[in-house]
């Protein structure tokens, strides 16, 4: 019987060499299907996403081995690495984070040396396990590439065989420490018996907490907002035709409907607006959620408003119920449209620059507070249960479609006080980035969200490769 990773001494382990499998024990459940599922859904499309599904009575009678190969056929035939790098950097480490065990990931943090091994494919796991987890090495089983494309086959080496794998990474160089699952006793046995000096078994333990994660999550991208199990991604697949005529039915409420009516109709169609309004103002500061936070706003305050973006699509200009006005990223140019836009009406930005799920603020661009000294804070926030309304590397035009196919969307829209004149340009004695620091630590406090120095350039780096700029060829 081998003791259970919640007696592993943490001290002393800065010289230790640990190895360990992913899932069942550094993640708290052993299934694999559904992160085969979002690479297949979020990197290959609706119909891969159908075909792993339809598959998934004949993966419950075939083996371990047969599953895995049938898994990666479907997941993985001709997808590019480039589909499968974005989802493996900003959709995957999600969902990992969310079923990370939390006393495995103290004993894997506290070791000096830390090594993966797996029967799944490298790809699908190694950059999470570097980038969030540290590991050193990470062997898993290798699929076979044709140039770019995968070819949904392994390579001759086939399927990783984990205790094999051990002996011929380390030798007689024995690993100081190894972690189990119990749905794998043969490799912890094998640990224990011939390769390894100590071995802990790791059951369902505790859960990690936000605020232990190794670093924080504040960008993901993808469309999914839950970990699609087959029973899930069935209900997702169920929902979807419902789904997609309540968006379009909420879409046309806010176009075509008086502001009152468009609140009564859209609350008893399952979004929730929660909203708070003390006073009007001259220019709305808004923290940045989704597309629709101008059109929230422009609707809880029950009048018209204009909204200044810097990337919108063709598709979201025509359908917005509110004026949408591009800029060019050209400060100078910028600054005058703002200002001709401020004498004509009321005016709508988002100084973040682009969007952000996670309960984090980016910093703020500091042309808004060189406009005027009427300012006024709206603090916004969005939660959703199926599917995310924000995108970095997909189509942008389908934003508010999605957004608007959840079940129950729920948006908070609390407009602030306006700002005292001497926490402006106009007081006489703040620069421009001290207003939008300024605007930022209220409305991060306001909402509860933490300040962060991210732009919008770090986020599209980080999530798509590139720095987020649409060119405009007009």
């Amino acid at each position: 019987m081998h003791p259970t990773i919640t007696k592993w001494p943490t001290e002393g382990r800065a010289t230790k060499t640990l190895v360990c499998d992913i899932h069942g024990t550094l993640l708290r459940t052993p299934s694999f299907f559904p992160y085969f599922m979002l690479v297949a859904f979020e990197g290959g499309g609706l119909l891969r996403a159908v075909l792993l599904l339809l598959s998934y009575p004949l993966l419950c009678v075939l083996d371990q081995e047969q599953k895995l190969r049938v898994m990666c056929f479907i997941t993985f035939c001709g997808l590019s690495s480039k589909h499968m790098e974005t989802v493996g950097r900003a959709v995957l480490p999600k969902f990992y984070l969310e079923n990370l065990n939390l006393h495995a990931y103290e004993a894997l943090a506290s070791a000096g040396k830390r090594v993966v091994i797996t029967n799944m494919p490298r790809v699908l796991v190694e950059w999470f396990l570097k980038d969030h987890l540290s590991v050193e090495e990470v062997i898993g089983t290798e699929l076979h590439m044709v140039g770019c494309y995968f070819t949904g086959l392994l390579t001759p080496s086939g399927v990783v065989v984990k205790h094999k794998s051990l002996k011929e990474t380390f030798g007689d160089a024995k690993p100081d420490v190894g972690l189990g699952s119990p749905h794998d006793p043969c490799f912890i046995s094998l640990c224990k018996v011939h390769y390894v000096q100590e071995a802990y078994v790791v059951g369902k333990e505790a859960l990690m907490p936000t605020e232990k994660y190794p670093k924080p999550l504040i960008f993901h991208d993808g469309r999914l907002a839950f970990l699609p199990t087959p029973t899930s991604t069935l209900a997702l697949f169920l929902w979807l035709p419902l789904g997609f005529s309540l968006a379009i039915f909420r879409l046309l409420v806010g176009i075509f409907l008086p502001y009152n009516i468009v609140i009564l109709s859209s609350a008893l169609s399952g979004l929730k607006i929660r909203f708070k309004i003390p006073k009007n103002g001259v220019l709305y500061v808004c923290t940045h959620r989704t597309l629709l936070d101008p059109i929230l706003l422009s609707t809880t305050l029950a009048k018209p408003l204009t909204a200044v973006t810097y990337s919108l699509s063709k598709t979201s200009e025509i359908i917005a119920p509110i004026k949408t006005v591009r800029l060019d990223r050209q400060r100078d140019r910028d600054r005058e449209t703002m200002r001709k836009l401020l004498r004509e009406g009321d005016l709508v930005v988002c100084p973040e620059g682009t969007t952000c799920r996670e309960p984090y603020l980016l910093r703020f661009s500091s042309l808004f507070a060189e406009m005027t000294d009427d300012i006024v804070p709206v603090a916004l926030d969005t939660k959703v249960s199926m599917f995310y309304g924000t995108t970095a590397s997909g189509l942008k035009c389908l934003d508010p479609i999605l957004f608007l196919m959840n079940p129950w969307p729920w948006y908070r829209v609390e407009v602030m006080e306006k700002v005292a004149k001497e926490f402006t340009c106009g007081g006489g004695r703040r620069r421009s980035c001290d207003v939008a620091n300024y605007m930022q630590e209220l409305l991060g406090m306001a909402l509860g969200f933490e300040c962060t120095g991210f732009t919008r350039k770090d986020k599209y780096l980080m999530l798509a490769g590139n720095e987020g700029v649409v060119k405009d060829n007009s």
